[in-house]
């Protein structure tokens, strides 16, 4: 056997090996991403009858069709197989979080970007007159999210198409963040306050 056909057997092993079950992973991020098994196939090219077997552990999929499915779920293969984590456990250390700041409103990200996260924690800080978006923006989470905030400093309002509430410090509201919203300080002071974001959560 020559070199190139040596190597081309070791690339169709390869392709050809199984991999560990992944079957509830692959489910439990299906469902989170409220996609159907039909969805999931259009988009990965698996066909859905064996997606089903994958994830009732029937099967075990080919690198090459965890790689599809992989694709189809928006992750990497090694993000699906769960390669890439180390551990368990995710410190965000305050020097090191995501930062980003626009027209007097400063954003923290408390969450790291891990895969399949469906939930997002953040602190925010408006300046006096500063807001989250305008009053015509349109819904920034997907359908079914809901939005917890926390008032940590100062004095808050939030609008929720169009109906204002006003929130003082040491209040929380949550409310269905798939509608029109937006946060504003009409105050004199800054003010900071906590959001949580979780995804898909509500009943449509």
């Amino acid at each position: 056997m020559t070199a190139l056909a040596k190597a081309q057997a070791a690339a169709n092993g390869a392709q050809s090996a199984r991999v560990p079950a992944v079957g509830p992973r692959v489910r439990a991020l299906r469902e989170a991403m409220g996609l159907s098994l039909r969805d999931l196939a259009e988009r990965s090219g698996v066909s859905a009858p064996m997606l089903s077997q994958v994830e009732r552990e029937e099967t075990s999929p080919t690198l090459a069709i965890a790689g599809k499915i992989a694709g189809g779920l928006e992750l990497t293969l090694s993000q699906l197989l769960r390669l890439d984590e180390g551990e368990h456990v995710v410190v965000s250390r305050v020097g090191a979080r995501r930062r980003r700041r626009r027209d007097g409103h400063d954003v923290e990200e408390l969450t790291p970007p891990l895969p399949g996260q469906r939930a997002d924690v953040s602190v925010h800080t408006l300046a006096a007159g500063a807001g989250t978006g305008g009053r015509a923006d349109p819904p920034m989470h997907e359908p079914g999210s809901r939005e917890t905030a926390v008032v940590l400093e100062g004095g808050l309002v939030l609008f929720v198409e169009g109906t204002r509430h006003e929130l003082g410090e040491g209040d929380s509201v949550t409310f269905d963040a798939d509608l029109p919203h937006h946060f504003e300080n009409d105050g004199d002071e800054p003010t900071r306050f906590l959001a949580v974001i979780a995804a898909g959560l509500r009943r449509s």
